[in-house]
């Protein structure tokens, strides 16, 4: 009787979990969608033309119609690819791309895993993202595909190190690896205002991350064709493609939880404190894509040793010393977080 009690225990805890993932899962797919879209028409805007504008209201359904493409198109695989790591690579970077959001959250009690080393663990699936990359441009068999792929990782590899000691000043002044200790922390001050230039070069820093302009090398159409998307096709080019905007998005997530407060409501006065915590969060997320889709429409591309040089030569060295000047600040007045 006690073993029945423990398994239907479990099972509902199963459920639950079952449940809170589908619940994180099926708006953040949705939301891909959506922010294509978004993405399209501030680029248009920028232009001034009228962007997508025929398929349902405002156009809101053209993501959908594009996908639906993607789904029944024939998806073709080169004759000379390696097939295994061919299919597994956009497959990777889609995985990736969405479980790292299991630790994010919007608010105190909506987040699916309120992990301890939070920070870590989007670290580590950050790093791993760069696999799925260079398994499609290596699997292809291809010139175009495996230039961008070694371009890619390169890239990521390189502004990784910049993020990462952007990262440790933001933990000087919380004293956490949990993202939810480093919003609460900022319920007097945010972050953005004593790390302003930490937030600028984190900023630019997620543009190169996630392949973006005016640093979409690794697909530059000018010269490598679509880059290490060349050889792929139908539902396995929209993973990649869903893969990079869920990147983004996590890119926007992470940059307003270490730097704009979170879900930490901006003015705490009436109207504002009406709407959930949560709007706050999907408010300042939209917030940053906005200005990362409008640097796509303003800033032209990068030469790839610029990109090399910024990230070793300037980024690096600045959050290096950043880093000194916090950890002294912080030392010297007895501010230094400590742990209980």
């Amino acid at each position: 009787m006690a073993k029945i009690i423990f398994l239907g225990q479990i099972l509902v805890k199963l459920k639950f979990k079952i449940f809170k993932i589908l619940f994180l899962l099926i708006p953040m797919l949705v939301s891909g969608a959506l922010i294509v879209w978004f993405d399209s028409r501030v680029w248009a805007f920028v232009q001034k033309r009228r962007g997508p504008n025929v398929v349902g209201p405002f156009g809101l359904f053209q993501t959908v119609a594009d996908a639906l493409k993607y789904i029944f198109k024939e998806i073709i695989i080169p004759a000379s690819a390696n097939k295994i790591i061919f299919i597994l690579a956009p497959i990777v970077t889609m995985t990736l791309a969405l479980i790292a959001w299991a630790v994010i959250p919007f608010s105190e009690e909506l987040v699916l895993s309120n992990i301890n080393v939070g920070i870590l663990y989007l670290f580590a699936i950050s790093s791993l993202g760069v696999y799925g990359i260079i398994m499609g441009g290596w699997a292809s068999n291809s010139k175009y595909p495996f230039l961008g792929s070694i371009r890619s990782a390169a890239q990521m590899v390189s502004y990784e190190v910049s993020i990462g000691i952007i990262i440790i000043n933001v933990l000087l002044c919380v004293g956490s690896l949990n993202l939810k200790d480093i919003v609460l922390a900022q319920k007097n001050i945010w972050v953005i205002i004593p790390l302003f230039p930490m937030f600028v070069i984190f900023f630019i820093s997620a543009l190169a991350e996630t392949n973006r302009p005016p640093f979409d090398l690794p697909e530059a159409e000018s010269e490598l064709v679509a880059g290490y998307q060349t050889e792929y096709s139908g539902m396995m080019y929209a993973m990649f493609w869903l893969g990079e905007y869920a990147n983004i998005l996590l890119l926007c997530a992470l940059g307003s939880i270490l730097f704009l407060g979170g879900w930490l409501i901006p003015i705490d006065i009436y109207p504002f404190n009406l709407l959930p915590v949560s709007f706050w969060m999907i408010f300042k997320i939209l917030g940053r894509f906005i200005v990362f889709s409008l640097v796509k429409a303003i800033v032209p591309r990068y030469r790839f040793d610029q990109l090399m040089r910024l990230g070793w030569k300037i980024f690096l060295p600045l959050s290096l010393i950043w880093v000194v000047l916090t950890a002294s600040f912080l030392f010297f007045l007895d501010m230094l977080p400590i742990a209980g």
